[in-house]
């Protein structure tokens, strides 16, 4: 007579579902959101309108000026200059990055200056720049285009340095040129440094964005921002400031989703796409 005997486990069954996992962070997420804007309701009533707001207030100020059309041609001037000059700083960083870690001539005799550009001050150069550019929609290129550049740039730059030696050794064995293995090798394997410099980069830029409205012509979400903090509408003035943090976080979202169409293998060495 046998006995049936139970069988272990799978590993498989122990691990949580990937679906699940991915709910789970959207829930904690949304949890920490929700609770933070309560938070703020709750304490930003206590406060002095000349001084504060608070969400609800906020909302109702976008909605207002969503419909006057402010919102929506505020942003869109203001988007114009940053796609740009984000794809300028994009177009020129990756590969400047790239011969910068990949030629060690490069490197010594250019790589002082993106180091020292990227401790650049924005608000130093901005008069220069209106100077040089006017004060139209070419110094915001210019001034979004440069802040942007260093990061991409400078990320691209470590990743190359990062790559092991062993993989250019294989490349070179099979007498790979030196422009195949920057295509097949080097740039392949620095693309989630390049990607996160892009996300550095993101917030960069829409800084540059808004201080190039500041201090040039008075247009785009800056304006809104300034005109409504010298008027003291603080619920006016948070309202593009929303706006602004909302696209940095889809822009970083789709830079991420980007990342994994293009590397997926890297999720899988570090373990993410468990």
């Amino acid at each position: 007579m046998t006995t049936d005997h139970a069988t272990a486990p799978a590993p498989a069954s122990i691990r949580m579902d990937l679906a699940t996992i991915l709910m789970s962070r959207r829930l904690i997420t949304f949890a920490s959101v929700a609770t933070a804007l309560l938070l703020w309701e709750f304490f930003g009533r206590q406060v002095n309108p000349l001084f504060g707001s608070y969400p609800s207030a906020i909302a109702a100020k976008m909605v207002e000026l969503t419909l006057n059309g402010r919102l929506p041609g505020a942003f869109f001037q203001s988007l114009q200059p940053f796609v740009v000059g984000f794809g300028i700083a994009a177009i020129l960083g990756i590969p400047i990055g790239m011969l910068l870690g990949r030629f060690r001539f490069m490197e010594a005799a250019f790589g002082i200056y993106v180091t020292a550009g990227n401790a650049m001050p924005l608000v130093a150069i901005t008069p220069l720049f209106m100077l040089w550019f006017g004060l139209g929609f070419n110094v915001k290129v210019a001034i979004i285009a440069t802040l942007s550049f260093f990061p991409i740039c400078m990320s691209t730059w470590s990743g190359v340095k990062s790559i092991p030696k062993s993989l250019i050794e294989v490349g070179e064995s099979f007498v790979g040129s030196r422009r195949a293995i920057l295509q097949k090798i080097v740039l392949p394997a620095s693309v989630p440094y390049i990607m996160a410099g892009i996300r550095l980069a993101v917030g960069k830029g829409i800084i540059a964005m808004i201080v190039a409205e500041f201090f040039t012509a008075l247009s785009g979400l800056g304006g809104i921002i300034l005109t409504a903090a010298n008027n003291f509408e603080t619920a006016e003035m948070f309202a593009p400031i929303i706006v602004l943090l909302a696209f940095a976080i889809l822009l970083n979202a789709f830079v991420q989703w980007l990342e994994k169409v293009i590397a997926p293998w890297h999720l899988q060495v570090t373990g993410q796409g468990d």
